[in-house]
């Protein structure tokens, strides 16, 4: 499980709105859309061949992930192993 602290006012790059429409935001598709994506179609893949693609994701998102954090979640992709997420709101 990770872990990230983030200010309220990142929580829409973060996580997918429900109620919007897919993948949409002020901010264009949410931290949470673009792991799912990768999820679905990245599994079986190396997790350093999914690491670069989630680092990308992270920084348009504006999200701090460190280097390990972004491993543990491209070993989850990889596995097909679920991936939880403790969010502390600043």
């Amino acid at each position: 499980m990770g872990n990230i602290s983030i200010d309220t006012k990142a929580l829409p790059r973060l996580l997918t709105d429900g109620s919007a429409a897919h993948g949409s935001s002020r901010h264009g598709a949410s931290y949470q859309q673009a792991f799912a994506d990768l999820a679905a179609t990245h599994l079986g893949e190396p997790p350093r061949r999914i690491v670069p693609l989630l680092r990308t994701a992270a920084d348009r998102a504006l999200l701090g992930f460190t280097p390990a954090d972004l491993y543990e979640q491209a070993e989850a992709i990889s596995t097909g192993r679920r991936y939880e997420l403790r969010i502390t709101l600043t």
